[in-house]
């Protein structure tokens, strides 16, 4: 019963960890994004620009991958390609973490 109970114990202390981390990396993520993404996909991740797509509340794992994509070639925009050409990973999922808090609401027409 006690080994049970610590180790319940410890996969919550695991996991609210991880939120912290996600936390964490969402308002390190903000600041990067007030820098480099603020000016085409606006402030609040809706974009200002008729071109550039809206980053709010996309799934994280999205903005992952395309930002990889960017980065590693793999996916071609003139502007794009050169801002995530330095993003680290970290950068990269903190970029996405900040953008998937976002929260969006939809209103049918």
């Amino acid at each position: 019963m006690m080994k049970k109970l610590t180790s319940t114990l410890i996969g919550v202390a695991a996991l609210l960890s991880g939120f912290q981390v996600l936390a964490n990396d969402a308002e390190a993520g903000h600041a990067k994004a007030d820098v480099a993404c603020a000016l085409c996909h606006g402030p609040n991740g809706l974009a200002s620009l008729p071109n550039a797509p809206n980053l709010a509340g996309q799934q994280a794992i999205y903005l992952k991958e395309q930002l990889t994509a960017y980065r590693n070639g793999r996916r071609q925009n003139d502007v794009m390609s050169v801002i995530a050409k330095n993003l680290t990973d970290a950068e990269i999922n903190q970029l996405s973490a900040w953008f998937s808090s976002l929260k969006v609401t939809v209103e049918m027409p």
